[in-house]
């Protein structure tokens, strides 16, 4: 994604989502944020509600770039209600170090633009934001999540537990630690 990000709102959802907070259909929500309200599927057993990526809410079909150099490791489409749809995993080499970074909540035609082991250069476009029916039945956004160990597959806890917190900080890197403040 590259919109102008110093004119996107950081939005606070520890009391849920609410669409009036964005601003022309942009937000950005946050790291390690406690979301009491927003995770109500089954998976999430109602004790999973710190968010372990970043956010950035856009319009449907909003281009999301890859931010440095890497190869396709997975995508999958995690179709169950409240996961992430269409879903892609980049590995990245950082300073010798790999990390993994999930694209969620994408189209589904996203999944046909890469396969395992394509080699993505920063600033290919990854996939495209997908609608509800494709994105696991989220308000149209980009779930942002990077990881230090290999998943081995698209997927990621997003939110975790509280008695989770504090050993998912340690394998689930800040993005913006990572790659730079959006804003």
């Amino acid at each position: 994604m590259k919109p102008p990000f110093k004119d996107i709102p950081r939005i606070e959802l520890a009391g849920g989502f609410d669409e009036s907070l964005l601003k022309n259909g942009w937000a950005i929500g946050g790291y390690n944020e406690k979301r009491d309200k927003m995770y109500t599927a089954p998976q999430y057993r109602n004790e999973r509600n710190i968010h372990m990526g970043i956010d950035i809410w856009a319009p449907v079909g909003e281009p999301v770039y890859a931010p440095a150099d890497g190869i396709v490791a997975y995508n999958a489409d995690n179709s169950e209600e409240g996961n992430y749809g269409g879903t892609v995993v980049l590995k990245h080499s950082i300073k010798e170090n790999d990390i993994f970074a999930l694209y969620g909540h994408l189209s589904l035609s996203s999944l046909e633009k890469s396969c395992a082991g394509d080699s993505v250069k920063a600033g290919d476009v990854v996939g495209w934001l997908g609608n509800r029916s494709e994105n696991g039945n989220w308000h149209p956004h980009l779930h942002y999540q990077l990881c230090t160990v290999d998943p081995g597959e698209a997927d990621m806890p997003g939110v975790v537990s509280e008695k989770e917190r504090k050993s998912a900080l340690l394998i689930y890197p800040d993005p913006e630690e990572v790659f730079g403040k959006l804003v």
